[in-house]
């Protein structure tokens, strides 16, 4: 298989919100991710969701952070990505809730 050398990392904005008890917008992707890290930079659990709260994907206990490295997919897509635009929500009583991550720009 050829090693595609055509693009480069760029980071992206943090997304970043302080958490109300109530579903709060962390943020929206502006490009997708290769590398995204979530994390959790309260005590208090956060529950995040793609769809507004109405669903938790998963829910951080308090200082955990998760780091998914998408560039290691072997099903049938090569660029297995969440999709640009993609909004998340957090839920949890208080702290913060960060969402960091790598894009992959073409040179």
């Amino acid at each position: 298989m050829a090693v595609n050398n055509s693009q480069i990392a760029e980071c992206g904005v943090e997304l970043t919100a302080t958490m109300t008890g109530a579903a709060v917008p962390i943020g929206t992707l502006l490009q997708n991710p290769v590398i995204i890290i979530f994390d959790n930079q309260g005590t208090a659990p956060v529950a995040i969701s793609t769809n507004g709260g109405t669903t938790t994907w998963r829910t951080f206990p308090g200082g955990e952070a998760v780091l998914l490295d998408l560039r290691g997919n072997h099903g049938i897509a090569a660029n297995f990505t969440f999709p640009l635009g993609t909004t998340f929500t957090g839920t949890g009583a208080s702290g913060t809730f960060s969402i960091s991550y790598i894009y992959a720009l073409s040179i």
